[in-house]
């Protein structure tokens, strides 16, 4: 019974995405199909990879003088496991979700799926609203945080602004992501991205191990629990990113192939991401407790300047992923989502982007407001809610004998997967909402008193007399 309903949603979603194919080929030409149209195993991929690493990879050595040299590298094995977990069960509940709608006819070929809709079908509207409310607060807060890595990598190269300024000059420079219609239009975009984010990683190792260590560098931490807790929870934080896994497989030609794109996409970031941290903090220590950004403390030469070049557009690139979801959800609010014009939607979109702004003006602490994010909205978004969701969707018997997707024989059945579910809720609100956010809260506090809203140039350089 469950293999004929697999081969019910696999042959469903080919057919459905295999019109769209048909009519792009007599519509579009062959490079707008090559650089525009994805909707591959491939281009799930490149999206999971680029989307999870951008800015945050400037942040992580700061995260490891938080932390030291084995917790960070343990936080991030673990966390980028977990991730990849709950991505997982994301998918499960996707797949769940959408069999049971084509079952009953529902043609989603102009409409985006997403994950409040998901809850919405399985678990009714209590659950869409609490999943609506954090996943939306969490991706405009994701926005606002590629906004502030703009301004803040950019004063790198050109200082004769402050970081305030840049903020309005890559405001209206990201609000251009209101042309991009869906996931299915970032294609050589996430190709882009993921390679510029490689180059930065490698950048960051190489400069630094040739840099070698800064005379007299400490490496003493961790040194208080608030500072331990404020690095776990950035890399938390980190590998958080699948808010939008929802949005990425709807794109997919076979949706049903993402399972595993997420885990081998982390297994490729934390190729990036542990010799990065590890060899500027190996480099620079204790200086990283008062330089979030690690690009600050590398001498300028023309590969930084390059590395921050190439940052600022995967950031923009960035922005547009975590945006675009709060454009649909905006445009189903308004009554314009399944509208074909795209300028039209591109209009409607628009005052998406002006809460953005004002809150990266507001709060432009790099670094420090990752932490919190993350442990006020990613822990519940892509952990709790997720794991909870999965256990009462598959909690009546009748569920589990007829679910589409049947949990990972090595896990040991539904018994191994829900103790798994449950470690992954119990750990998450524990240490990464409890813990997490108090230690992150008092940092953000902390930068607040010393920096003040509003403040022009966060961590600048103070001018020479």
């Amino acid at each position: 019974m469950a293999s004929e309903k697999v081969e019910t949603v696999i042959a469903g979603n080919y057919l459905e995405m295999e019109r769209g194919e048909e009519d792009s080929k007599s519509a579009k030409s062959k490079f707008s199909k090559l650089f525009w149209h994805g909707g591959s195993v491939y281009d799930a991929w490149f999206s999971c990879a680029s989307n999870q690493v951008a800015q945050v990879l400037l942040t992580l050595p700061y995260s490891f003088s938080q932390l030291g040299m084995i917790s960070g590298i343990i936080f991030q094995l673990f966390y980028g496991l977990m991730g990849s977990w709950t991505a997982y069960l994301i998918s499960v509940l996707y797949v769940e979700y959408r069999t049971r709608k084509e079952r009953e006819k529902v043609d989603f070929r102009s409409h985006v799926i997403q994950w409040f809709e998901v809850l919405d079908g399985l678990l009714g509207k209590h659950w869409r609203n609490v999943g609506l409310f954090f996943n939306c607060t969490f991706l405009l807060f994701g926005s606002v945080i590629q906004l502030i890595a703009c301004a803040s990598n950019i004063y790198y190269i050109n200082d004769n602004l402050d970081k305030r300024t840049w903020t309005y000059i890559f405001g209206a420079c990201c609000a251009t992501t209101v042309f991009i219609p869906s996931f299915h239009n970032y294609r050589i975009w996430s190709f882009l991205g993921l390679m510029m984010t490689s180059y930065t990683a490698w950048y960051l190792t190489i400069a630094s191990l040739v840099h070698g260590q800064v005379e007299g560098v400490k490496h003493s931490g961790p040194t208080t629990l608030v500072l331990y807790f404020t690095g776990a929870t950035n890399i938390l934080y980190t590998f958080g990113g699948h808010a939008v896994t929802v949005e990425i497989m709807h794109a997919m030609w076979k949706p049903q192939k993402f399972k595993l794109i997420y885990l081998i996409a982390t297994l490729y970031v934390l190729t990036l991401t542990l010799p990065s941290a590890s060899a500027v903090y190996w480099a620079f220590g204790d200086l990283l407790l008062t330089h979030a950004n690690a690009l600050s403390l590398l001498p300028r030469t023309g590969f930084r300047d390059t590395a921050v070049i190439l940052m600022l557009i995967h950031q923009f690139i960035t922005f547009g992923f975590a945006c675009t979801p709060l454009y649909f959800v905006w445009e189903k609010c308004i009554g314009v989502h399944e509208t074909k014009s795209v300028f039209k939607r591109a209009l409607a979109r628009l005052p998406v982007v002006i809460p953005i702004w004002f809150l990266a003006i507001i709060f432009p602490f790099f670094g420090p407001i990752n932490s919190t994010v993350g442990s006020l909205l990613v822990s519940f978004t892509v952990y709790i809610i997720p794991a909870l969701a999965h256990m009462v969707t598959f909690a009546p018997a009748v569920a589990r004998e007829n679910a589409v997707e049947r949990p990972p024989s090595f896990l040991g059945g539904w018994a191994g997967m829900y103790s798994m579910n449950a470690f992954v809720v119990v750990w998450v609100f524990v240490v990464g909402f409890g813990f997490g956010g108090w230690a992150s809260m008092l940092n953000f506090i902390h930068q607040v008193d010393s920096f003040g809203l509003f403040t022009k140039c966060y961590q600048c350089p103070k001018p020479k007399p």
